[in-house]
């Protein structure tokens, strides 16, 4: 899928999806997904499957021996989660190593394993969730490579995401939300990762889904992720104003929401 024409006359690159996450895409797209074929791929590209084991055996996943192989990892897991910490390698691997956004890849990795798993108890689109929480920030990675010492003072400038989108408007002539999006569309995302990308500040600042959003879903599980990782005690208003938007059980949501955090502080506590 093509980046918007608007945003190719600025001239900030977006990187290409890496060949092996284009394969992986394809067979994920099967019906049924061949198990061999995903952890032959993976392990084919040493480096990725390397790094998806590290972060398989990092404490976020809580798996309580340490996986030794990326079929082991799959029979742990599950293909879905695999497939996105695969895709969390891709993308941390496409933009050049920097201190500055590490804290953006962490929150990428546990904002998209928080969705993933919202999106799995509550049987919606889990992989669609997933992604849409690992590229939320994505944007931010573009502008930095595009303009580093330039984008450095504006990330130190900016309270909140909402300032930072008019800083970046106004020395960019584009925000990070924009780019993110452009770039989950040029490496074929779901349509609702997309579009949670591109509405998440608005979605996270109002708490307000846009009613042309595809899958309102997969926004109002940001909404809730985000609530989870930076404002555990404002979780309860924030089901409450957002999982009706959605067509989604407060109840429901509330509960999955709050056993998912008892998890991953356990997991992380611990060590395991």
């Amino acid at each position: 899928m093509s980046v918007q024409p608007e945003l190719r006359t600025l001239e900030i690159d977006i990187p290409s999806q890496p060949d092996a996450l284009v394969k992986l895409s394809l067979l994920l797209a099967e019906d049924e997904i061949n198990l061999g074929a995903v952890t032959a791929l993976i392990e084919a590209d040493m480096a990725l499957a390397a790094a998806m084991l590290k972060a398989v055996n990092s404490s976020l996943y809580g798996l309580k021996g340490r996986v030794q192989s990326v079929h082991q990892a799959i029979t742990y897991l599950g293909t879905r989660e695999i497939a996105a910490i695969t895709f969390e390698m891709g993308l941390r691997a496409a933009f050049p190593p920097a201190a500055e956004l590490e804290p953006l890849w962490q929150r990428a990795a546990r904002r998209g394993l928080l969705m993933g798993r919202l999106g799995l108890r509550l049987s919606l689109d889990a992989w669609a969730a997933h992604s849409a929480g690992l590229f939320e920030e994505c944007g931010k990675a573009v502008l930095f490579r595009h303009a580093a010492d330039h984008y450095k003072s504006m990330l130190r400038a900016a309270t909140s995401d909402l300032e930072l989108l008019a800083l970046e408007r106004t020395g960019f002539g584009v925000s990070h939300d924009a780019l993110g999006a452009a770039l989950c569309e040029s490496w074929g995302l779901d349509l609702a990762a997309v579009a949670s990308v591109r509405h998440h500040v608005t979605i996270h600042a109002t708490r307000v889904l846009p009613p042309q959003m595809s899958r309102r879903s997969v926004g109002a599980l940001s909404a809730v992720a985000q609530a989870l990782l930076e404002a555990p005690a404002t979780l309860d208003e924030v089901v409450a104003e957002i999982a009706p938007q959605a067509d989604l059980d407060e109840t429901l949501v509330l509960r999955a929401a709050r056993a998912l955090a008892d998890e991953m502080a356990e997991a992380l506590v611990h060590g395991r």
